[in-house]
C-alpha cells in the first residue's frame, strides 16, 4: 500500500488529486469543527454580503456565511457520492463476474438485459427511479448507485472473460468448487484493479449526479446545505450576488477533478508495465 501511494504521488495528476482530495476529507471530517459560522445562521443585515474579512466567501439570501455552508454541506455531498459508487460498483463488479463464469446463453442474457438498462442515459435512470422512490438523499444514493451498476458490470465481465480461462480458475473448478466459491475467491479479487480504477472515476460523475439531483429539488431536501441545494437556492439571484452561485459550482467542480486526477494517477500507479 506505501508502495503504491508513493508510485500515486510521483505522478503529478496523482499527486494533485491526493492534495485535494485531502482537503475534501478535512472538510467532510472537520468541517462543523473549523466552520466560522453556523451553517443556519441568518443574519438579514448581511443579505448578499460581498466577500470579505466578515464571510470569506460572501453570505447567501439569508446572510448565511458561504464558506460554513460548504465546509458542512461537504458531508451531505461527497460521502453520499462514495455510498453510492460503492454499492453500484459492488453490485455491477458481481454480476460481471457472475456473468463471465456462467457463460453461455445465462451470460447473453445478463449481458442483453445489462445493455438494454444502458441504454437509458444515467440522470433520466436516476430521475425515474427517485420519481418512483421518492424525494430524499437516500432515494437518490439507491438511485444513483442503480445508475452505475450496468457500466461497472460491462467493464468487469470484460476483464472477467480473461480471468476466467487462467488455470488457477480450471483447478477450482476441477476441485468441484461451487460457482459462488469460484466468484468471489478466484475471480473477483483478481479483477479489483481496474474495478478500484473505475469506481474511483465514478465518484466525480456521482458527486456531480447526485447535486443535480439536489439542484433538481428530488435529491437533498432544505434546509441541508447540499451543494447541489446551495446552487439551485442561488440561481435566482445569480446576478446580484453571483458569489453565491460560484463558490459551490467550484467545490463541485474541484471534487469532481480530484477524483478523476486520483483515477489517472491510480491507473498509471497500478500498471505493472510502467516501473519506469
Amino acid at each position: 500500500m506505501i508502495e503504491l501511494l508513493i508510485r500515486l504521488v510521483r505522478r503529478p495528476q496523482g499527486l494533485v488529486g491526493v492534495a485535494l482530495l485531502a482537503l475534501i476529507a478535512i472538510a467532510c471530517l472537520f468541517g462543523p469543527a473549523l466552520a466560522p459560522y453556523a451553517p443556519e445562521k441568518i443574519d438579514f443585515l448581511g443579505r448578499f454580503r460581498p466577500p470579505g474579512w466578515q464571510n470569506w466567501l460572501g453570505a447567501d439570501q439569508f446572510g448565511r456565511d458561504i464558506l460554513s455552508r460548504l465546509m458542512v454541506g461537504a458531508r451531505s455531498t461527497v460521502p453520499m457520492a462514495l455510498v453510492a459508487t460503492f454499492v453500484g460498483s459492488a453490485a455491477g463488479a458481481i454480476i460481471g463476474v457472475g456473468s463471465a463464469y456462467l457463460g453461455g446463453r445465462t451470460d447473453e442474457a445478463i449481458m442483453r438485459t445489462n445493455d438494454a438498462v444502458m441504454a437509458i442515459p444515467g440522470l433520466l435512470m436516476a430521475l425515474l427511479l427517485v420519481s418512483t422512490l421518492g424525494n430524499g438523499a437516500g432515494n437518490a444514493v439507491v438511485a444513483i448507485a442503480v445508475a452505475f451498476a450496468p457500466g461497472m458490470a460491462r467493464v468487469t465481465r470484460s476483464v472477467a472473460l480473461n480471468i476466467r480461462n487462467q488455470d488457477y480458475v480450471k483447478a477450482a473448478i476441477a476441485r468441484g468448487e461451487s460457482a459462488v466459491w469460484i466468484i468471489f475467491r478466484e475471480m473477483l479479487p483478481n479483477v479489483m484493479a481496474p474495478i478500484v480504477i473505475e469506481s474511483t472515476i465514478r465518484v466525480s460523475f456521482a458527486v456531480m449526479l447526485f447535486a443535480t439531483l439536489s439542484f433538481l429539488g428530488v435529491g437533498a431536501q432544505p434546509p441541508a446545505s447540499e451543494w447541489g441545494l446551495m446552487v439551485a437556492d442561488a440561481r435566482q439571484y445569480m446576478y446580484q450576488a453571483p458569489w453565491g452561485l460560484i463558490a459551490p459550482s467550484a467545490a463541485i467542480a474541484l471534487t469532481a477533478i480530484a477524483f478523476n486526477l486520483l483515477g489517472d494517477g491510480l491507473r498509471d500507479a497500478l500498471n505493472p508495465k510502467d516501473e519506469r
